[in-house]
C-alpha cells in the first residue's frame, strides 16, 4: 500500500495545528497583552487580521476533526478552505508590504509574527499539502474577494458612523480612510497616495491573482500524485 496518503495526512494534521494554535495565541495576546499596541484591545476584533485568523482557525479546526474521523468532504469544502486560505494570504502580505514599514521596530512583535507570519505560511503550506484541492475550478476564484469585499463594507460603514478602530481613528488601515487626502478617488503626494476607491480595486485585483496562482501551484502538485487513487479523508 502506497504509504504517501498517510504522510500526507499527518503533515496536514501538523500544519493545522500550527494554524489553529497560532490563530489562537496571537489572538488572545493582541486581545489581552497587546492593548497599548496597534491592532489591540478589545478592538482587535475590529480589524480584518484578526477575522481573518478567526476564519482560518475555524476551518483548520474543523478539518482536523474530519481527518480524524475520516469523513469525506466535498467540492464545496475546499472552496471554503481556498477562500479562507487566501484571505489570511493577503493579511499576511499586507502587514509586511505596507503596515509593517510604517509601525517601524517593533512591527514583528510575537501576536504579528503568529497572526501576519506564522498562520498565513502554515494555512498556505496546508493547502498545497492536501489532496483533493483539485476539485478547485477557475470560476472559484471569484469567491475570494467575498471576505475582504464584506470588510470593505463593514469598515466603510464605521467610518460613516464614527466607530473607533483605534484612538482618535474610525478606520482600520490608512488605505481604508475615506477621509484621508486622496478621499475616495483621488491621488495625495502622501499617505495612502491613492484614493480607497484605488486601494480596494487594487486589492481586490491582487486577491484574484493569488486565487489563480493557487490553483496553479494546486493542480501542479496534484499531477505529482496522478499515478494513484486520491484518498477522500484527505483534506
Amino acid at each position: 500500500m502506497n504509504s504517501m496518503p498517510s504522510i500526507r495526512k499527518t503533515v496536514s494534521i501538523i500544519l493545522k495545528l500550527i494554524t489553529v494554535i497560532s490563530a489562537v495565541t496571537g489572538t488572545f495576546i493582541s486581545a489581552y497583552a497587546g492593548r497599548a499596541s496597534f491592532m489591540g484591545g478589545s478592538r482587535v476584533f475590529m480589524y480584518f487580521t484578526i477575522q481573518s485568523n478567526i476564519l482560518i482557525a475555524l476551518i483548520c479546526a474543523v478539518g482536523v476533526l474530519l481527518l480524524l474521523g475520516r469523513k469525506k468532504t466535498g467540492r464545496a469544502w475546499y472552496v471554503i478552505k481556498f477562500v479562507g486560505t487566501v484571505s489570511i494570504t493577503l493579511t499576511g502580505v499586507v502587514f509586511a508590504v505596507l503596515l509593517a514599514p510604517l509601525l517601524g521596530a517593533d512591527a514583528w512583535n510575537i501576536q504579528n509574527t503568529l497572526t501576519h507570519l506564522v498562520v498565513p505560511v502554515a494555512a498556505v503550506a496546508d493547502m498545497f499539502a492536501v489532496t483533493g484541492s483539485g476539485m478547485l475550478k477557475r470560476k472559484d476564484v471569484v469567491y475570494v474577494i467575498i471576505p475582504p469585499l464584506l470588510y470593505a463594507i463593514y469598515a466603510g460603514i464605521g467610518y460613516a458612523k464614527g466607530w473607533e478602530f483605534a484612538s482618535g481613528a474610525n478606520y482600520p488601515y490608512f488605505f481604508l480612510n475615506w477621509g484621508s487626502p486622496a478621499g475616495a478617488f483621488g491621488f495625495s503626494n502622501e499617505l495612502p497616495f491613492l484614493g480607497t476607491v484605488w486601494w480596494i480595486l487594487l486589492l481586490l485585483l491582487f486577491l484574484t491573482g493569488v486565487g489563480h496562482a493557487y490553483i496553479s501551484v494546486i493542480r501542479a502538485v496534484e499531477k505529482l500524485y496522478a499515478s494513484r487513487k486520491p484518498s477522500s479523508t484527505d483534506i
